[in-house]
């Protein structure tokens, strides 16, 4: 294919799927149609099947977009950060995906949907974001933490990766959950992507063999990652 129609073909892909997560800010998985995506791109609605055969695919594009994004804020702290403790460490990795709440939301709500009704191609793309997330993950924590085998550290990834796709409906609960739980007498504490996943990665690394660490030593500016 000539280099003009790759480009073509990458700018009309990140076209829909620019317009797919605007919908998705306000709009409900379910809710949102081809033609809604349509309508906001610059070029015709079946124009879209020429790169996407189903809405789950555009939406498991926009997943795998989310999974690069935070592979780059993963690499990022390693490029910013010589060391870090247990302490530090959870810290950014909790900011990380703060950041990234589009991702942990298409995680815990649409994955199943998004999976069963993308061709196998679409889904092994995803599945290599997937992996590439995996193995920052595992980098950092060889890299901050050396004294962690391997199993440590593979127990610390089959831990905190499941856990993933519980944070966005703990952190995003709708107000009618919230009045469910009131009228049963459940205490919904509203904790925040952040507040969730710090403490969890932190006991992670400590039963995991990670809480000695090295000394956190913040060179990044303002404490960020």
């Amino acid at each position: 294919m000539p280099a003009a129609s790759e480009e073509l073909t990458r700018a009309r892909k990140d076209e829909i799927v620019n317009a797919c997560a605007q919908l998705y800010e306000t709009m409900s998985f379910k809710d949102i149609t081809l033609r809604d995506i349509g309508a906001r791109t610059s070029f015709t609605r079946t124009s879209i099947y020429n790169y996407f055969q189903t809405k789950e695919e555009i939406f498991l594009a926009l997943m795998q977009r989310e999974y690069e994004a935070w592979v780059g804020d993963l690499e990022a702290i390693l490029r910013t950060h010589e060391i870090l403790s247990a302490e530090g460490f959870s810290d950014h990795l909790a900011r990380t995906l703060a950041r990234r709440s589009r991702l942990l939301k298409l995680m815990a709500m649409n994955l199943y949907d998004m999976e069963a009704n993308s061709r196998l191609e679409n889904l092994v793309d995803l599945k290599r974001a997937y992996g590439a997330s995996l193995q920052a993950v595992r980098r950092c924590l060889e890299h901050y933490f050396p004294a962690m085998t391997q199993a440590d550290v593979q127990a610390f990834l089959y831990a905190f990766f499941p856990f993933l796709f519980g944070v966005y409906p703990y952190s995003e609960a709708t107000e009618k959950q919230k009045q469910a739980m009131e009228t049963v007498g459940i205490d919904y504490p509203n904790y925040s992507i952040y507040e969730l996943v710090k403490p969890l990665a932190a006991r992670l690394l400590a039963s995991a063999g990670g809480k000695g660490g090295r000394p956190y030593e913040d060179r990044g500016p303002g404490g960020q990652p």
